[in-house]
């Protein structure tokens, strides 16, 4: 039957290709749709038809789909471009240009696709433009370089509308922007694809019509007014699924979830299963899809407080839509509450109990779950960029019998706003570089005036700096003069007093309160960054081992890479908050380059390197336990004064782990990299700072994850992980351990509360822990990991905690010393008495020998002391201080 069925597709499929004069290439659907209407592949700047895996794309050069242009308008023209179709060759255009395709009703996907290259005769930086399709606008002021991160590889964007039976011409504009001189649009290739009947639009004879809006008690539609633009599409567990190898003949692309799962404690587990699928309705992702997911792991096990947290940026002001994918597959799965769990969308919550076989039915078969919610605007802060999270939380155990949750696939899409899909650019740049601001003919007169007076306030403003630099500059060589060559101003300055000078990048750097080095003098103190000198690398970039001062001053010289995830705005955030912070325990940033594209930070040179250096992976010898306290305590030094002390106000770190902490070449502690630090809340009425979730995995506070609510106690429970780092000596993910101890947080927190933590503790320092010490150390840790902030001691406490720690393993092995020596004491008079003649006494036989009194008494003041509570710390043989002088006094009791 199955050959009939493919024998039917093929004569359908050649049958509809040759008698269409309008359409690309027909597609067929599955079993599980009926056949839907032809589809357009449109390759734009191509002359004559193209074939890739299941498409054929149509050229637009000389074709039915020739864009339609202002005849007074320059025209487009065609760029190749060498990628394959649909990027091997582009339409770009300085005028707007337009596609008008001939289609039939029917809700449809628009993929407009384009390659951010080079365009020999036009400006790379000046491709800015909007698109508008029907009635909707898709893109404004849009830049497809900026889209694709600097990395310059083809990519698309997907869109839903429908059109009305009335419609039938869709019409797809590209615009570019007005704003800039030289502006451009370009399209490299645009897909019509139809897709079945409300697949994602809510049909209006549907007795259950609309899904939940997460926060609002109310339901939610998609209507064939709206339209979409999908944002993610995910294959949570598996690999990517390209398009030809999606259901229905929609040529989706599903992509793996692995860049946005950020919170998966203990374990997120990718499983893959063979199973038979039993469909129930509509297929709504490929099979693939609900075979593979993401579950948290030993599920018999896991502790109910764990998650499973995606997170994914998405524009402000928008209503999203999210549909969830479910299949349950694991054959122990079969009963409805046998794996329940909770889910929250933008932390809010979505599903107390979601139950997927109470949804589906049975195990294996395929279900989704639809949901709408909000992302509203921050103050003062429209149209900038948030993080929506989706997080699974397993239901308490006493509810369900698998404390455990499940995922399969997701989808995000944005709901138009009043007609509107386009959001920001991922950087927002006011103009592009390279690029002057053109103003529009209807405001010639009044940016006429505004560029008179901007005139004249620029030129103000250059006068001014100019007198400062030359006030600085005649400053620096006094001072030079007088032998402090670069040194730092002052240990503190308020923020209020800081002068600036403007950099070349428009931001506002310090460079009263640190030097601002040349890039030659930056290559002359690197030899010229030679790969030799490279002592670290990191998020921003290499570190190099550097001279100044006539080589004779080490530093460490961190310049930014230009393909790090990383930018501008650590490299301002670092020189401001270092160059106003001074304390022992914070590393001194010596002064920063900022010249053309060169980002450079200049530090004291730290010797000893970073303190995970001395814990594992590396060839340094295993660190004593007293040396690792003392560390940790200076560490947790500067932090107190970030939180407390600094300018008098709260400095949040947000990225506290071991590399982070490096050790000069006395051993002494200091915190380093303040790229992602940010200013804590500003009043007492205010508890936190609202913001994206940023820091490294394995360190991250889960509040924090879910909340998006910074507070210093973020950097507590960071400060905990390390704590426990520095104990255990392994990495705070290890995904070669054993599912249990993946994550270092969650397994020392499982080992304190099951009384076994002493067996984690890195075998060098095994019996070199006084259990006292031992214990206050992790009673430390611990608390800096308490789920809730607010329980978490401050950082204040922790350095008394840590300080404590100290005293009991010094005062341990003080007294275990003074035991030793009184064992040694009682070993003599033992002999003495057993044996007068020992030579051992032959310096002091004659004053011991001159009073038998004296042996009387030595010997009753031993064995005082030894019943003595008030000489015992705590056991019989544990002694003070007091006790030898006792002893040696012949009128001691």
């Amino acid at each position: 039957m199955e050959t009939y069925r493919k024998i039917f597709h093929f004569f359908f499929f050649f049958f509809f290709f040759f008698s269409s004069h309008h359409l690309a290439v027909v597609v067929t659907g599955d079993s599980n749709y009926p056949l839907v209407e032809s589809n357009i592949f449109l390759a734009c700047g191509w002359l004559g038809n193209t074939s890739t895996p299941g498409q054929t794309w149509v050229g637009d050069v000389n074709s039915q789909y020739s864009p339609h242009e202002d005849a007074s308008a320059p025209k487009s023209t065609t760029v190749t471009e060498n990628k394959q179709v649909p990027y091997s060759k582009s339409r770009v255009s300085h005028s707007q240009f337009t596609y008008i395709f001939n289609v039939t009703a029917g809700q449809k996907f628009i993929r407009l696709h384009f390659n951010p290259i080079s365009k020999p005769g036009f400006n790379p930086s000046a491709a800015f433009f909007s698109v508008k399709a029907a009635s909707f606008t898709l893109l404004r002021n849009f830049s497809a370089s900026l889209t694709a991160d600097g990395n310059g590889h083809p990519f698309f964007k997907e869109f839903c509308i429908n059109i009305e039976d009335d419609q039938r011409l869709l019409n797809i504009t590209f615009t570019p922007s007005p704003d800039y001189n030289d502006s451009y649009a370009f399209i490299n290739g645009i897909e019509i694809v139809s897709m079945p009947l409300n697949f994602y639009y809510t049909a209006a004879d549907d007795p259950s019509r609309g899904f939940k809006f997460v926060g609002q008690d109310i339901t939610y539609s998609i209507l064939n007014r709206n339209a979409l633009a999908n944002l993610y599409r995910i294959n949570v567990g598996g690999q990517q699924i390209s398009p030809s190898y999606d259901t229905g003949g929609m040529y989706r692309t599903w992509y793996m979830d692995d860049p946005y799962l950020t919170d998966a404690r203990p374990s997120a587990l990718p499983v893959n299963q063979s199973i038979h699928l039993t469909w129930k309705s509509t297929h709504s992702a490929p099979d693939v899809v609900y075979t593979t997911a993401r579950t948290m792991g030993q599920h018999r096990e896991i502790n109910e407080k764990y998650n499973l947290t995606w997170e994914f940026e998405v524009d402000s002001g928008f209503t999203y839509f999210l549909r969830l994918h479910f299949c349950e597959f694991q054959i122990e799965v079969t009963q409805e509450g046998d794996r329940m769990f909770q889910i929250f969308i933008a932390n809010l919550t979505a599903e107390v109990q979601a139950d997927v076989i109470a949804w589906s039915g049975a195990n294996g078969v395929p279900i989704y779950r639809d949901y709408a919610v909000m992302i509203g605007s921050k103050p003062n802060e429209e149209n900038m960029k948030q993080n929506l999270s989706i997080q699974l939380h397993p239901a308490p155990r006493w509810r369900t019998k698998y404390s455990d949750a499940i995922l399969n696939g997701l989808e995000i899409f944005k709901v138009d706003n009043n007609g509107n899909l386009a959001g920001p650019n991922p950087e927002r740049r006011t103009i592009p570089p390279n690029l002057d601001v053109s103003p529009t003919t209807k405001s010639n007169k009044k940016s006429n005036v505004i560029g008179i007076v901007a005139g004249v306030i620029s030129g103000f403003g250059v006068l001014s700096l100019l007198l400062l630099l030359i006030f600085w500059r005649g400053r620096k060589v006094k001072d030079s003069g007088s032998g402090t060559g670069t040194s730092l101003l002052g240990t503190f300055f308020s923020s209020k007093t800081v002068k600036a000078t403007k950099s070349s990048r428009g931001s506002f750097l310090p460079s009263d309160l640190c030097t601002q080095f040349s890039l030659s003098e930056i290559q002359a103190a690197t030899n010229n960054f030679d790969n030799d000198l490279v002592i670290g690398v990191g998020g921003f970039g290499n570190v190099y081992k550097g001279f100044i001062n006539g080589s004779t001053t080490p530093v460490a010289i961190k310049r930014l890479e230009p393909e790090s995830q990383q930018g501008a705005l650590e490299f301002q955030t670092e020189i401001g908050m270092l160059s106003q912070l001074r304390h022992l325990h914070l590393v001194s940033l010596i002064g920063y380059c900022n010249d053309g594209r060169e980002m450079i930070l200049v530090y004291d040179f730290m010797a000893r390197g970073t303190l995970r250096d001395h814990l594992y992976h590396s060839d340094n010898p295993s660190l004593p336990w007293n040396q690792r306290l003392e560390i940790c305590i200076g560490a947790a030094r500067g932090l107190h004064y970030l939180h407390t002390g600094a300018n008098h106000a709260v400095i949040i770190h947000r990225d506290v782990k071991t590399t982070n902490i490096l050790l000069d070449e006395k051993w002494v502690a200091k915190v380093s990299d303040f790229g992602l630090s940010k200013f804590g809340p500003t009043s007492v009425s205010k508890t936190h700072v609202s913001t994206v979730v940023k820091g490294s995995v394995g360190y991250l506070d889960p509040e924090y994850y879910r909340l998006q609510q910074l507070t210093e106690k973020s950097d507590v429970y960071s400060f905990g992980v390390v704590l426990f780092e520095v104990l255990c000596a392994r990495p705070p993910i290890l995904r070669t351990a054993d599912k249990k101890q993946v994550s270092l947080a969650v397994w020392a927190q499982q080992c304190y509360q099951n009384g076994t933590i002493d067996q984690i503790v890195d075998p060098f320092l095994k019996g070199k822990i006084k259990p006292e010490c031992l214990n206050k150390f992790a009673e430390v840790a611990m608390s800096c990991l308490i789920d809730e902030g607010i329980r978490r001691p401050s950082m204040s406490d922790v350095v008394w905690g840590l300080e404590f720690a100290l005293q009991l393993q010094e005062n341990s092995i003080a007294i275990a010393k003074e035991i030793d020596e009184n064992q040694e004491e009682e070993k003599i008079l033992d002999n003495y008495e057993t044996d007068g003649s020992c030579s051992m006494f032959s310096g002091v036989g004659e004053h011991v020998l001159s009073d038998s009194k004296t042996i009387s008494t030595v010997t009753i003041s031993t064995t005082t002391a030894t019943d003595d509570q008030s000489l015992s710390t705590g056991s019989s043989n544990k002694y003070t201080g007091a006790v030898f002088s006792e002893i040696l006094n012949p009128k001691g009791r």
